[in-house]
C-alpha cells in the first residue's frame, strides 16, 4: 500500500479564500478563476507575470531538434514551441 503525495488543488485555494475573507464560495470560486484566467491570457500574449514575494512566470521559446530519452536512449524529436517557466522568489527559495 503506497502513500498519496499531498497536493494543493484549486478547491483548496477557493476554500482558503472563503475561510480568510468570509465571502461566499461562489464568489471565491469566481475570484480564483478570474486570477487564473488572467494569468493564462497574459502568458498567452507572451507577457511576464511577476508576483513579488512568490515568483516570476514567463514564456520562453523551447529549443527544437533531437533529444534523447534518458531512460532508454531513444531519440526524440523536440518540437518548436513555447514553454512556461517559473522562477521562485527569495521567500520560496528559503522554505524550511
Amino acid at each position: 500500500m503506497g502513500f498519496a503525495e499531498a497536493a494543493l488543488i484549486k478547491l483548496d485555494i477557493i476554500n482558503e479564500v472563503v475561510n480568510k475573507t468570509g465571502i461566499t464560495k461562489t464568489k471565491a470560486e469566481m475570484a480564483v478563476e478570474t486570477v487564473f484566467e488572467s494569468m493564462k491570457r497574459a502568458l498567452g500574449r507572451g507577457e511576464r507575470i511577476e508576483l513579488r514575494g512568490f515568483g516570476i512566470f514567463n514564456v520562453r521559446p523551447r529549443k527544437t531538434g533531437i533529444g534523447r530519452n534518458p531512460r532508454t536512449g531513444a531519440e526524440v524529436a523536440i518540437p518548436p514551441g513555447k514553454a512556461v517557466r517559473f522562477k521562485p522568489g527569495k521567500e520560496l527559495q528559503t522554505l524550511q
